[in-house]
């Protein structure tokens, strides 16, 4: 029987930006160059945009798409437009790269009748296959009645699962998947509200899967014959790569720390032993049997979701804490300095932050999520941009 969550739902049952100015700060040595141009040629259309002045440029953030419900996960197609996923009403959307008066235009591509939109489960991630041109292929996570699962389809076309019988609950069920650098796919999943998952190599629960396109264990993998990348997790819902290929996720804790971590095959980050930045863990490379994060948050400033990772800043979006947190990183990929905070309190509970073929970052919210409060024009996309020459259009 899966554990219901402690909150009410509504409707069912239920870049290169590199952002390192925030509002208040200088910007100082970053470069980043002129972007390409957008793929569809002119750019959209959009609102008056809003903008934040740091001493030498602007943040400038305009709303792309809005009116939507739970925006999830957000995937580009190579003509520059995105597939964005609604966990609740289990639909694929197409967003751009046309646009109308009020931002880019927004199409429905199929709902996926297979899904189960119960508690924090339903519809959530979603991957586009590096040769997408050539084999058409989208990757989806979600929920069914039973488990949660991964499976591959064309547009229009049900889906075919690749990997199933990760564990579900009304909470922790993770959700995300990415390609990494090395063509393969990576899912995170979460611990399902049984803390065992976590620590049991045998379990998919509380992990981050490493695989081929067809869901076999990619090669390479630390444990034999296993998906499993890392452990020790108690609900992974962001990651990302830099520059060097390093993965970075975000988890949330229980109730005192929220983590960044950087993801090392093979390690475990200690959930349920540890949390947050506990005695018994050491950095990554350390000998002790767990890993310390590389930052953490009081679960009320964060309970951060999706993760990008500009230049050397990785950037964050926060569904309690309402705002994206950038921590910017030094070469060997550790923190530089304190962590900084922007958008507090003003556009809600952010879920989702990647990173668009312009080079600027496209945030999603969640305030219809159960947890939020939703204003008439949520949940939105908005498109976070430098101006004066920085990354994407403004």
């Amino acid at each position: 029987m899966k554990a219901r969550p402690p909150y009410p739902r509504s409707g069912r049952t239920r870049a290169a930006v590199a952002l390192c100015a925030a509002a208040v700060l200088a910007v100082s040595g970053c470069s980043f160059g002129r972007p390409p141009p957008d793929p569809a040629g002119e750019p959209p259309r959009f609102p008056t945009p809003s903008a934040t002045t740091g001493a030498d440029q602007q943040v400038v953030a305009s709303v792309l798409a809005k009116g939507l419900r739970v925006p999830w996960g957000v995937a580009f197609l190579p003509d520059g437009g995105a597939l964005v996923t609604e966990r609740d009403s289990a639909k694929i959307l197409k967003v751009g790269p046309e646009s109308g008066p009020d931002g880019l235009k927004v199409s429905t591509v199929q709902t996926l009748t297979e899904v189960d939109a119960d508690g924090e489960g339903g519809l959530m991630g979603i991957a586009v296959s590096p040769a997408y041109q050539t084999d058409r292929t989208v990757f989806v996570y979600y929920s069914t009645g039973t488990d949660n699962r991964i499976a591959k389809l064309t547009l229009g076309a049900p889906p075919t699962p690749i990997v199933t019988g990760i564990p579900l609950s009304g909470i922790h069920n993770g959700g995300r998947l990415a390609f990494g650098p090395d063509g393969f796919l990576y899912a995170t999943t979460g611990d399902a509200s049984q803390r065992g998952n976590a620590q049991d190599p045998k379990s998919l629960g509380g992990k981050i899967l490493r695989m081929r396109p067809d869901g076999r264990p990619a090669p390479g993998n630390p444990f034999s014959n296993s998906l499993v990348w890392s452990l020790g997790h108690r609900n992974v819902q962001g990651i990302a790569w830099d520059a060097q290929k390093r993965l970075y996720a975000s988890e949330f804790g229980q109730n005192a720390w929220d983590e960044i971590n950087l993801i090392e095959p093979g390690k475990n980050y200690g959930w349920p032993e540890v949390e947050g930045n506990d005695e018994t863990a050491t950095g990554p490379g350390g000998d002790a049997k767990f890993v310390k994060p590389l930052q953490v948050w009081r679960t009320t400033e964060a309970s951060c979701s999706g993760v990008a990772v500009v230049d050397r800043t990785v950037v964050t979006a926060c569904l309690r804490g309402e705002r994206l947190w950038l921590v910017d990183l030094t070469a060997s990929g550790s923190v530089l300095g304190k962590p900084r905070a922007l958008f507090t309190n003003q556009y809600g509970r952010l879920r989702t932050v990647v990173v668009a073929p312009d080079g600027s970052l496209w945030i999603t919210t969640s305030n219809h999520d159960g947890r939020g409060k939703p204003r008439s024009d949520d949940d939105r996309i908005i498109r976070l941009v430098l101006s004066g020459g920085g990354a994407g259009k403004s």
